[in-house]
């Protein structure tokens, strides 16, 4: 990812945001010319307790440079209500390839910066390096601080703050929070603490178009202020973090080490033929688009502390992990790139909480108590289990580690569950029925109160094809396993969804599957039945086509961007 002058006027830049993360849940973002347009934006986002809790801690780091004889030039883009400082006017370059880097012009002074997570911690390291002109300067950058639920804003808030300056090094205490400080240091220059500085009114425009309150407060504890002589080339490290031994840390080689994590993990992939790839501008563009794909992959991969396991994250910025996420991105993530161990990892975690076999749906992001709110996320993991089997060929892992539970599973469905309203069970006719009015316990699970924006209560297409799939995958396993009269049970019991499947679920005026028996929308769901491992319709019959046909009339879009631009140039001049 890479964008030039033209690229950095602040209608189009706003539009373009950058991420990075730390393994545990935490992450870095922004836009690409530094404007916060998110209450979620910040430069170290960190989780309390991993992957949960996360607190927005360093919103920014504000840069500006004095030249002497000429001016003070604020490097820095803000937003406000009324009035926007406008730094993106001396930026002329920024790019993304394993870290962000940002490249600004004042004159004869070049600076580039960039940001770095160190993996596995909380926290964030900003290199500068200055290429100073012919006059003396100054560079200054203010750390912008908070220390907040990134879900909620500080609006009208007047920090208390507490600091213990050791040269360069501070501690911060942020309201009093005395259990969590934060540690603040850089590499060379001053520091100059101020009082009761208070960043005013930052503005997020897509928090305004969302519907929220679009305005808070952020504390600034001082500034760092570093001398640069005529024609001096400078580095400069700074870092904010929840380690107490900040000054030993080396922002350069944190960002060398993220660099070698990632090149081990495109490399360990085998995605790519560097040597045949590079000769052509095709395969050059593969390479890159791959070496992208990859390190996207590694974002939603982080560790759990509290089971010792991996997890992966529903989507950023404001997912933690869901079982049905996991499970539907599982073999993208995880397989394809034959991260094995990792993919072990996540089973494990899968199955950890599973109760009156229901693999938790999510965790709360406060207690990490588990959620239950899934019909699908149990029905996932057999196409799963099945996956791992086909690019591993570890029966015996899975033997001593799954098949228990996935019996468990079958079992339960087969009883009935009523945990958390789920109201699942195995009707005389061989389908699977699940919820009630008031749920949302398949993937499109909008609630409002007790109200359930999409409801599909009954017996939902998806849910009885990933039904037929599952049995089919244990009849499987069974055999495998020498358990032969399971194995006749399980292909019993799929067969019985088979036949029911295909009796009812046809839509013949539509000619499609119904969503949910009774409920005749065009939904997408009804591709599950043509995409799992053992497909419950047939797909070379005429039904299997003439799904696949309309779904593509009806579901597939062609999005156009023409009216993007008015509405982004409308929303500009509102700020």
């Amino acid at each position: 990812m890479e964008f030039t002058n033209e690229d950095l006027e602040l209608e189009n830049a706003i539009q373009k945001e950058w991420i990075i993360t730390n393994g545990i849940g935490g992450f870095s973002s922004s836009t690409i010319i530094g404007v916060n347009t998110r209450k979620y934006h910040g430069l170290l986002i960190a989780p309390l307790t991993p992957p949960a809790r996360r607190y927005l801690i360093l919103s920014k780091l504000d840069e500006s440079i004095e030249i002497q004889g000429d001016k003070k030039y604020n490097l820095y883009t803000n937003v406000c209500k009324n009035y926007i400082s406008q730094g993106y006017k001396y930026q002329v370059e920024f790019r993304k390839d394993y870290v962000p880097i940002f490249k600004y012009q004042i004159g004869d002074v070049e600076i580039t910066k960039i940001i770095c997570l160190e993996y596995g911690k909380n926290t964030v390291g900003v290199y500068y390096k200055v290429k100073n002109g012919k006059a003396k300067s100054k560079l200054t950058l203010a750390p912008i601080v908070n220390f907040r639920d990134f879900h909620s804003m500080n609006t009208d808030h007047y920090f208390k703050l507490r600091q213990d300056v050791k040269k360069n090094k501070v501690k911060l205490i942020i309201d009093d929070n005395s259990q969590t400080p934060i540690y603040m240091n850089i590499s060379e220059g001053k520091y100059i603490e101020h009082k009761d500085d208070i960043f005013h009114n930052m503005f997020y425009i897509e928090e305004e178009k969302r519907g929220f309150f679009p305005e808070e407060n952020h504390a600034v504890p001082g500034v760092y202020e570093i001398e640069i002589e005529p024609n001096e080339e400078k580095e400069i490290s700074f870092i904010c973090s929840f380690e107490e031994n900040i000054e030993q840390i080396d922002v350069k080689e944190m960002i060398t080490n993220e660099i070698i994590r990632l090149e081990e993990l495109i490399n360990k992939s085998l995605l790519i033929d560097s040597e045949n790839d590079s000769k052509t501008k095709q395969g050059i563009e593969k390479i890159k688009l791959i070496k992208t794909f990859l390190m996207a992959t590694d974002n939603f991969i982080v560790y759990r502390p509290s089971f010792g396991l991996h997890t992966i994250i529903a989507g950023y910025p404001w997912f933690l992990d869901w079982g049905r996420d996991a499970l539907i991105a599982f073999e993208g993530l995880l397989l394809i790139p034959k991260r094995f161990e990792i993919a072990k990892e996540v089973l494990l975690t899968l199955i950890r909480d599973i109760k009156y076999g229901l693999v938790p749906n999510g965790y709360s992001g406060y207690d990490n108590r588990p959620l239950y709110n899934s019909v699908d996320a149990s029905l996932l993991l057999f196409e799963q289990i099945q996956k791992y089997i086909d690019y591993t060929g570890d029966y015996k892992f899975i033997k001593e580690r799954f098949y228990s539970k996935l019996e468990n599973i079958i079992e339960n469905y087969e009883k009935g569950i009523d945990v958390d309203e789920n109201n699942i069970y195995l009707d005389t006719d061989g389908l699977i029925v699940s919820g009630t009015d008031e749920t949302q316990n398949t993937w499109m699970d909008a609630k409002y109160g007790n109200v359930a924006i999409t409801p599909r209560n009954g017996k939902a297409v998806e849910i009885n094809a990933m039904w037929y799939n599952a049995n089919m995958i244990m009849a499987s396993l069974s055999k495998k396993f020498g358990h032969v009269i399971k194995a006749k049970k399980y292909k019993e019991l799929a067969q019985n969804c088979k036949i029911a499947f295909g009796n009812k679920f046809y839509n013949e005026k539509k000619n499609c599957l119904y969503d949910v028996l009774g409920d005749s929308k065009i939904r997408p769901n009804q591709l599950f039945a043509l995409s799992l491992t053992y497909q419950v319709l047939d797909p070379t019959t005429k039904e299997a086509l003439n799904l696949l046909q309309t779904v593509e009339k009806e579901l597939l879009n062609d999005f156009r961007t023409k009216n993007f631009s008015k509405r982004r140039r409308k929303l500009c001049r509102n700020i």
